[in-house]
């Protein structure tokens, strides 16, 4: 029998990277932090997951599910959702043999929020 794949932790603050680009510069840091998460969104199969998932009832799908949309197999459909789940724009939950990928709408909204062009104090 195989055994359960290990759950990666997201990134701590997926919620909190950076100020918006417009506010300040970025530093070292906080640009290796968006970057990691920029780079997760850069491919079309992530983007169409996340796509799914954030359209998907709870805002949530299992592995299973998203093999046939994507039209990937299960390894490599796992492999996508690890790398969202690694930058902190899913989370995890395993049940039973499957794991349930869920959107972090937080994540996702600091992401955006991080693009803005308008300046603090400004309008």
């Amino acid at each position: 029998m195989p055994r359960p794949l290990p759950l990666l932790e997201p990134v701590a603050t997926a919620a909190e990277c950076c100020p918006p680009l417009a506010a300040a510069p970025l530093s070292a840091t906080d640009a290796a932090e968006l970057a990691t998460r920029m780079k997760a969104l850069a491919d079309p199969a992530r983007l169409r997951a996340l796509s799914i998932l954030l359209a998907s009832e709870g805002q949530e799908a299992c592995t299973c599910d998203l093999t046939g949309p994507l039209g990937l197999g299960q390894p490599t459909v796992t492999h996508h959702l690890r790398k969202l789940l690694q930058a902190g724009l899913v989370t995890a939950e395993r049940r039973g043999v499957w794991t349930y990928y869920r959107a972090e709408p937080d994540a996702l909204r600091a992401l955006a929020d991080v693009l803005t062009t308008a300046r603090r104090g400004r309008r």
